[in-house]
């Protein structure tokens, strides 16, 4: 019998102690890492499966921020060449929210203080959480934890980044409806300039919150 037969029940029937690591090697380390698993699981018809093998692309915690101004409804998007949308029909420049990767020690806040002031200049003191996910569950570890900070925008705009860790970051504001409409507007696969599941999901939380984020201001 399933362990969660309730129908209201969001929760999966299994958890980490119905998989079995058979072995587990690293077959790359770089910048990130990929581990190559033999495991097995339990079946929900009963019983185990066979084992069989998954690369796993290791990445680990990571932080999201949408920048947004209240009092004028703008938001701010980092524009930067990423490697992985060298085949995207727009090109590999991509808008998206600010990013970086938590290290060792760090808090969640502490990085997305520490990004925002690497890629947008800025400082912020309140955060305000929007969820916390994994992006691709079919081969990586990584969970991007999402915030929005209020902040100034009337003057943000520049270019921002770590030359030692080769970042050309060029920060853009824009109306808040611009980036709303572009979402839902009928682009092409790959064309659409909000091409990112983190900005997508930020703008959606902004978008049921906006009202209410209207009526607070910028703390720092």
């Amino acid at each position: 019998m399933p362990k969660n037969n309730s129908p209201t029940s969001l929760s999966p029937e299994f958890s980490a102690v119905d998989v079995e690591i058979v072995s587990k090697e690293t077959v790359f380390k770089g910048f990130f890492s990929m581990l190559r698993l033999r495991l097995r699981h339990r079946l929900f018809g009963g019983g185990w499966s066979n084992a069989f093998q998954r690369e796993l692309f290791v990445r680990g915690p990571a932080v999201g921020v949408l920048l947004y101004d209240p009092e004028r409804d703008l938001v701010a998007l980092t524009e930067q060449f990423r490697v992985g949308a060298l085949e995207r029909p727009a090109g590999p420049w991509c808008l998206e929210v600010v990013a970086g990767i938590v290290e060792a020690g760090e808090s969640l806040a502490d990085v997305a203080r520490r990004e925002v002031l690497e890629e947008a200049g800025l400082q912020v003191q309140n955060l305000h959480f929007i969820h916390s996910y994994m992006p691709s569950v079919g081969g990586s570890n990584e969970r991007l934890h999402l915030y929005c900070a209020l902040v100034d925008l009337s003057l943000a705009e520049g270019y921002f980044g770590l030359e030692q860790e080769n970042e050309d970051i060029r920060l853009r504001v824009f109306p808040t409806d611009s980036v709303l409409g572009a979402m839902a507007a009928d682009y092409a696969p790959g064309e659409n300039p909000i091409d990112n599941s983190a900005t997508i999901i930020c703008m959606q939380w902004l978008q049921l919150h906006r009202a209410e984020l209207k009526k607070l201001r910028p703390t720092a």
